[in-house]
């Protein structure tokens, strides 16, 4: 089967999996599950082109492990706080609910279609990886790896400290500024991004795998300027006013670096 036929395939079983959540979102009236089908999707759509894929083995089973434990390690991370809140839904989705009042059912059906596309698209450099023919790894494949490796020890560990400091009833209402968030304001959307970084490298040697390059671009484009630091940065400074603007002074927006002083 070609890669471009099982794109159309996986864009439509993405697309049969979101209208099953968009029922049962509209059923609990808590849109935000469709972050978790989101992070959690990747791992099947990896194991299809894994049986339908016919690129060397080695390769392709390294990739579709990569890609299956950071989807269920960020899946059951979203699983935690969407459902630790529930029946409460994430501000953004109130937002959104409220500003389509009355076509709630309508707006998010194609709103949940649209993360469809989008996860379909982001598996792009999983697709090609799997029809990549040669025999033996090279530079960029191992160096995906290593990446891979940094981001998703990184992400683990920036999402258990900042669990750790909100677990302490004494945190209410501060600022994590411990471990990796003294050195940035947000590490795990720095870390999320470098997985793509990897997923891109171990594509690259695959045919048309130098295509790929938009994933990482257009992951950092949505952390950078869409749903990932403006919504997180704007909910931080209505909750923790001063002493999160003095934090945004001395602390890098993105990267991990030094504290200024």
């Amino acid at each position: 089967m070609s890669p471009s036929a099982l794109f159309l395939i996986g864009l439509g079983l993405s697309s049969l999996l979101m209208a099953a959540v968009w029922w049962v979102a509209m059923h609990i009236r808590n849109a935000g599950i469709v972050d978790i089908a989101w992070a959690l999707g990747f791992a099947p759509l990896a194991l299809f082109y894994r049986i339908f894929g016919d690129g060397e083995p080695v390769r392709q089973n390294l990739i579709t492990l990569m890609v299956i434990i950071w989807s269920v390690r960020l899946g059951a991370h979203l699983w935690k706080r969407v459902m630790g809140h529930h029946p409460e839904e994430d501000s953004r989705y109130r937002e959104l609910r409220r500003a389509v009042a009355g076509h709630e059912n309508f707006f998010f059906f194609w709103f949940f279609q649209a993360q469809a596309l989008l996860l379909s698209v982001l598996s792009i450099p999983i697709l090609l990886s799997n029809f990549d023919p040669r025999v033996q790894l090279g530079f960029s494949d191992v160096l995906g790896c290593a990446v891979w490796l940094v981001a998703i020890a990184g992400e683990s560990l920036a999402d258990r400290q900042l669990a750790t400091f909100k677990a302490l009833a004494a945190n209410k209402g501060k600022v994590c500024s411990v471990g990796l968030w003294r050195y940035s304001r947000h590490p795990n959307y720095f870390f999320e991004w470098l997985i793509w970084v990897a997923f891109f490298l171990f594509a690259f040697p695959s045919p048309w795998g130098w295509t790929t390059l938009f994933a990482p671009v257009l992951m950092l484009f949505f952390l950078l300027r869409v749903t990932g630091i403006p919504y997180t940065e704007q909910q931080s400074l209505r909750s923790r006013g001063d002493a999160y603007r003095e934090y945004q002074k001395t602390t890098s927006p993105f990267v991990p670096w030094f504290p200024k002083a």
